[in-house]
């Protein structure tokens, strides 16, 4: 089921309902989060049910093990081992066989003349596969590291693993955080619940108008690269850039907003990233869950940068490798994660200080001309990383690139993509003003926004923009990861 659709529309209202005046007492509600949860993820394709149903229990299973074997490392080193593999193996297995075995495959050929013609499946892969499982193994990882106590409460698992609003694209939840929110009783919020609503409003805006036009236009001209002038290429990437933005974020603000109507507190997911300084800012600012996943439980475990800036180096690019492998099964995705890796290593061997503790022009209006060269940089740097990500393959990557420099610059053909450009910088400039706040549309607390009807007039307007200019129905970009 897609936020962006008409049964959400109709079932989130009801889930609501039921929730906070039939379902009393909080595990009840936990009850029927999971029962919702089921049918929104069912509602795509019910037979995959059974596998995040199987993920939930290995990990029920594997908490209550550990805690078991308390005084016995050993013992829960295993049981937690065992848990990891299955549930890679059930990843790997829907994500990333035919992917290795087309490899393996193109590789024996080119090397022996040899050829597999056995090696694929045809394996449907299950939305949001990655996120949910990556959700599960945070939960069991921090009970074998006690960080947190298995809970012996199977709905709590279930619906911690399941809910529906973070589902399919995150956060990326940690037990940490969201299991002791199933664990305690739950009052409605007005105040909560309407500050959701105006998250959610924003997050529509910014996948309906900015996401979905911008993708019409890039599907259509990607392929096209060949013929088309640098400047459309480089507007190209740029289009791309803010439609990846516009739709994750828009889906984490759709899904943090969903969550606060129930009662629940999600991580945030993206912090303006589009105003970093660097590139190691960027990326602690996009895709927060994702980012401190890997920190924690894969960059930390060998070794972080306390070893010296040789080893340092060696695991951002270890990570980075598995991160873009994360993205997906394509050559693409693991090159554009090694391209970061790399611009990371180089702001760490040029030892720019980079851990800034504030926003950009924090208190003041606008940027300083070294603040603006510094964004600039960033942006186009990254701008070049989506390019990588957006190509079908690598040698689709290189003629792009190559066109980039060797075509015209500019000719009367080029495409500019002016409306939806616009769309994307008047986006980005309101989220510049809102940019030490949790959210664009957080400005209740501000003149003349304090104002119930100046507040309503702001509603209505942007309603009304994705009234007309929304467009075609498009599913979110990382549901296929």
């Amino acid at each position: 089921m897609l936020f962006n659709s008409f049964e959400f529309l109709v079932f989130c209202p009801i889930v609501f309902l039921l929730y906070w005046f039939v379902f009393r007492g909080h595990k009840w509600q936990n009850l029927l989060i999971v029962a919702a949860s089921y049918v929104f993820y069912g509602w795509w394709d019910w037979r995959f049910l059974g596998l995040i149903a199987l993920t939930s229990l290995l990990s029920y299973g594997s908490g209550l093990l550990i805690e078991r074997y308390e005084g016995h490392r050993g013992k829960q080193r295993a049981v937690s081992a065992a848990n990891i593999v299955v549930n890679l193996l059930i990843l790997f297995i829907f994500k990333y066989y035919n992917f290795f075995a087309d490899s393996l495959n193109t590789l024996l050929h080119s090397a022996f003349g040899y050829e597999l013609d056995w090696v694929t499946m045809n394996i449907i892969l299950p939305v949001g596969i990655s996120f949910y499982t990556f959700q599960a193994l945070s939960y069991t990882i921090d009970v074998y590291q006690r960080r947190l106590s298995a809970t012996h409460d199977v709905v709590e698992l279930f619906a911690y693993i399941s809910f529906f609003p973070q589902l399919v694209a995150g956060p990326i939840e940690r037990g940490t955080n969201l299991l002791p929110q199933f664990q305690r009783e739950r009052r409605f919020d007005y105040g909560q619940a309407v500050d959701g609503m105006r998250q959610i409003l924003w997050g529509l805006l910014k996948k309906l108008v900015i996401a979905d036009n911008c993708a019409l236009l890039v599907d259509e001209k990607w392929n096209y690269y060949h013929n088309m002038p640098g400047l459309s290429l480089l507007l190209l990437g740029v289009l791309f850039t803010l439609q990846i933005y516009c739709d994750f974020s828009g889906y984490s603000d759709i899904a943090i907003g969903c969550a606060r109507l129930f009662g629940f507190n999600l991580m945030r997911n993206f912090n303006f990233p589009y105003f970093s300084r660097s590139i190691p800012e960027f990326w602690r600012r996009w895709h927060i869950s994702l980012t401190t996943w890997f920190r924690d439980y894969i960059y930390f475990p060998l070794g972080g940068s306390r070893h010296g800036k040789a080893k340092t180096i060696r695991n951002a690019y270890i990570v980075w490798a598995l991160s873009g492998l994360w993205h997906g099964a394509n050559w693409t995705f693991v090159c554009w994660g090694i391209y970061h890796a790399t611009l990371l290593a180089i702001y760490n061997l040029l030892g720019i200080n980079t851990k800034y503790s504030h926003a950009v022009a924090y208190g003041r209006l606008l940027p300083s001309i070294k603040e603006v060269l510094q964004i600039s940089l960033t942006f186009l740097l990254a701008v070049m990383g989506w390019i990588i990500f957006r190509c079908e393959s690598m040698e689709q990557a290189v003629g792009f690139f190559k066109a980039m420099v060797v075509n015209d610059f500019y000719n009367s053909s080029v495409v500019t993509g002016g409306t939806y450009l616009l769309f994307g910088f008047v986006m980005l400039a309101v989220e510049w003003l809102q940019r030490e706040k949790q959210h664009a549309l957080q400005f209740a607390d501000i003149k003349p926004f304090c104002y119930r009807p100046v507040r309503w007039c702001v509603y209505y307007v942007i309603i009304m923009i994705m009234f007309i200019y929304s467009g075609t129905g498009q599913t979110f970009i990382y549901f296929q990861f």
